[in-house]
């Protein structure tokens, strides 16, 4: 990249959205961030980049505070603002969310988060922007109003969005990460630039076909990364084993560990397995023998069912050596 392109990181959490543009060569000029533990990763992988001014630059603040904007200009201090990132958290968006909530998450003020967001980006009027959240998003409600439309409404004050699903929802699979976990990401060009944000979606290239995808769109595209590419030579555990660091050489025998794995690295951190009570242990062993899901589980033996019944079919997870891993509700 050839020329410095400055970033404002938005409900920055522990920095995963930032630290694709880092690996691009963006420059951080400011993270906003609630959470002080997540601040500390914030700066830690600053300082990773070799930053020195990694404490002031994250804001561990309350976003919604009526001089946001100020306390982030004394940050910025007059540097231009090419692109904006972040999304609002997505608790009040995601399906999980909603089921918990007697009120369907209705009543969340998360719900209006996003608003801090068009608050700060049509005060910088960056280029671009990236807005990111759970597909939750697309169906979540406030009195009859679906959120999602209010957020394009909002976003395109001074932007060109573009809302189409096709476009709008990506999926990590399809490009090297080993699992499948889909995400709405939103970009936005200012409306003055001779371009459209669908010019933007058209160069972020797919890498890796997935499981679902039909054989006629596989072609010049990788296979999935599995479960075992990425996990399969970590030392094996039983439940309540493991140690805080051991001495451990990795193989890098496939692509994927060689993008993850440094040269020379020799000690594993934090390979540590959780206990599990009985009766799950017996749940697991019954859905990986069988290859069922958890709402087959249920169905079948009557004596492993959970009590309070869990709703979603992600609360238990048999991964798969030989497919990409499943997200596991927290």
């Amino acid at each position: 990249m050839s020329e410095k392109l400055n970033f404002i990181d938005l409900f920055a959490g522990c920095g995963g959205l930032s630290e694709g543009f880092y690996k691009e060569g963006f420059t951080a000029l400011a993270h906003v961030e609630i959470e002080p533990k997540a601040c500390m990763s914030l700066r830690t992988r600053m300082k990773y980049y070799s930053y020195e001014d990694y404490e002031k630059a994250v804001l561990n603040i309350d976003i919604t505070r009526d001089d946001i904007i100020e306390k982030i200009d004394e940050i910025v201090a007059g540097e231009t603002v090419h692109l904006i990132i972040g999304g609002p958290p997505c608790q009040a968006y995601s399906s999980a969310g909603r089921a918990r909530d007697p009120n369907g998450m209705k009543n969340d003020p998360r719900n209006f988060l996003f608003e801090s967001y068009v608050k700060i980006l049509n005060h910088y009027r960056p280029d671009f922007f990236v807005f990111e959240n759970v597909t939750g998003i697309l169906s979540a409600e406030v009195n009859g109003e679906k959120i999602i439309d209010k957020v394009f409404t909002a976003l395109s004050e001074n932007y060109k969005v573009k809302f189409d699903p096709e476009l709008n929802i990506l999926n990590s699979c399809n490009y090297g990460v080993p699992q499948i976990r889909h995400r709405v990401i939103i970009i936005g060009v200012r409306k003055d630039l001779p371009f459209a944000p669908e010019e933007m979606y058209s160069s972020i290239l797919k890498t890796h076909y997935d499981p679902e995808m039909a054989e006629s769109e596989r072609e010049n595209l990788k296979k999935f990364v599995t479960v075992k590419d990425a996990i399969g030579e970590l030392p094996f555990l039983r439940e309540g084993e493991g140690e805080k660091v051991i001495d451990f050489k990795s193989n890098r025998d496939n692509d994927f560990l060689k993008s993850i794995v440094p040269i020379g690295f020799d000690k594993l951190k934090d390979h540590v397995c959780r206990h599990h009570n009985d009766t799950d242990v017996k749940r697991y062993t019954e859905m990986a023998k069988n290859h069922w899901s958890f709402q087959e589980l249920l169905e079948k033996p009557p004596d492993l069912r959970h009590t309070p019944p869990r709703v979603f079919g992600n609360s238990y997870v048999v991964q798969w050596w030989d497919l990409p891993s499943r997200t596991i509700i927290a």
